[in-house]
């Protein structure tokens, strides 16, 4: 699936890239690799599908505030699962 969420970046600098996500239910991000770590703030509470490169599909609940942190390298596509629109902040640490 090619990218269909709306990614607005907020800052980029040597060290950070901050970008905000905004999801109607449906869109998605399009299959990426992360080549940064990284951090997701939730900005709404949603539900995320993310699909892996292999075909292996999770779900995972988002709660707004409740961030997470994952290590560069990952590959996936992440669609808005839920009914309502989704929004989180990544920051990428370059």
């Amino acid at each position: 699936m090619t990218t269909t969420a709306r990614a607005s970046i907020q800052h980029e600098d040597d060290r950070t890239r901050v970008t905000r996500w905004d999801f109607e239910p449906g869109q998605s991000t399009g299959r990426h690799v992360h080549a940064y770590d990284y951090v997701v703030v939730p900005v709404t509470d949603g539900r995320t599908r993310v699909i892996g490169a292999d075909g292996t599909i999770g779900v995972s609940e988002l709660r707004a505030g409740e961030s997470y942190a994952r290590p560069a390298g990952g590959e996936h596509e992440v669609v808005n699962a839920g009914t309502a629109p989704l929004a989180f902040v990544e920051i990428e640490l370059k």
